[in-house]
């Protein structure tokens, strides 16, 4: 039997710094901080509206845009940043945001095509590009003012007659950063100057912390028809494993989105898509509780991490600290990534994993505080034996 190729411009992404670490952490027992996923359920009217489907019968394909009440519902939630979207034509189900990410960008670009995409990046991003056939102009985050913040020149810069699309993640993994009105401002403008699409990836929308706000770029002039706004319930009710995601855009960009998510996955989550419904109209309140506590959290575990020894970067939003491993003696933030399960019990994740230019990233390590109090705790007691 022959052994299966690979497509070329795929190898880079054929396994993840993720299942790495996971397998790592799990053979030293490790206290896992290096990936985002709650270690708590979420709202349990939510919970019970799946289990009702699960037994309502609810179990076959869904509608292949996803079942209306769901649809209906997450129009009535982008309302709540004053923009409307008709339910039939403008919203699109999918197996998550990652499925609709890139689904968007195998419809919407092609090869020849340049998709801008800011640094450091969620890993699917790249993946997902090189997917569709169209490649990757990155810009750099910058740190400025004591925050992470978008080089608008950088970008301005990066524009060339070939560029179709820039992808815009806010609230920002890995590095917790919350674009302003200003920087979205100069995006939106640069957009409609330059006819491009903006494919926003907003799935940590409501896990915004202190005097930060997240604008969709949609709202913004210009803006409406040529942005695919995506988002999903995992981040903001604490059930990710359930994959259920949105793309909110013009009808033309939402049909072009289809036609591709539908030779994907066709459909998914069935039984779930009545339950987030649910949770979109009625468990906001538990989300906002969500929000607090991991503004805690994030709080517990950045004093932390600086008692550690590890000089702690400002995070608005998500679920992820970034530090500087510097002043513990380490120039690079991948080497102590890979002996931290060993040497002290603790899993982590390099900045650098997630950009094309390592070297400028690789003092950083991101750590993630969606876990219960006991185990930042215990993570916390661990890392201070670095000292």
């Amino acid at each position: 039997m022959r052994e299966p190729v690979l497509v070329p411009r795929l190898q880079p992404f054929t396994s993840t710094i993720f299942a790495e670490m996971t397998a790592l952490a799990v053979r030293h027992e490790a206290v896992n901080l290096g990936q985002g996923f709650p270690d708590t359920d979420g709202p349990a009217g939510m919970l019970d509206a799946a289990k009702n489907a699960l037994f309502g019968g609810a179990n076959q394909y869904p509608p292949g845009p996803g079942r209306p009440e769901l649809r209906a519902a997450i129009a009535r939630h982008r309302l709540r940043y004053g923009i409307e979207y008709d339910r039939d034509t403008e919203i699109l189900v999918t197996a998550g945001a990652t499925e609709a990410i890139a689904a968007s960008l195998i419809a919407l670009t092609q090869a020849g095509d340049e998709v801008i995409v800011i640094e450091p990046y969620y890993d699917s991003y790249a993946a997902a590009v090189a997917m569709a056939g169209a490649e990757r102009r990155v810009v750099g985050l910058v740190e400025r003012d004591g925050r992470f913040a978008l080089d608008i020149e950088g970008l301005r810069a990066a524009v060339t007659g070939r560029t179709r699309a820039i992808l815009i993640n806010s609230p920002h993994n890995p590095t917790g950063t919350v674009f302003t009105r200003a920087e979205l401002e100069a995006v939106a403008a640069l957009c409609v100057e330059h006819d491009l699409i903006a494919i926003t990836d907003e799935v940590y929308e409501h896990l915004v912390f202190d005097d930060a706000e997240h604008l969709p770029l949609a709202t913004f002039p210009g803006m409406r028809d040529r942005t695919v706004s995506i988002s999903s319930a995992g981040k903001t009710f604490n059930c990710t494993g359930w994959k259920i995601g949105w793309v909110c855009a013009s009808p033309e960009l939402v049909a072009a989105v289809k036609a591709a998510k539908q030779f994907i996955t066709f459909v998914s989550g069935g039984p779930f898509q009545p339950a987030v419904a649910h949770a979109l109209d009625h468990e906001l309140p538990w989300a906002e509780d969500l929000r607090t506590s991991l503004q805690g959290k994030r709080d517990r575990l950045a004093a932390g991490l600086a008692e550690a020894g590890f000089a702690v970067r400002p995070t608005a939003g998500t679920y992820f600290v970034c530090v500087d491993v510097r002043p513990l003696g380490f120039d690079d933030a991948a080497e102590l990534a890979w002996e931290l399960p060993e040497r002290v019990g603790v899993a982590a994740v390099p900045v650098k994993v997630f950009t094309d230019h390592p070297d400028e990233w690789k003092h950083l390590l991101r750590f993630a505080f969606c876990k219960r109090n006991e185990v930042i705790d215990e993570a916390v007691t661990r890392l201070r034996k670095l000292r």
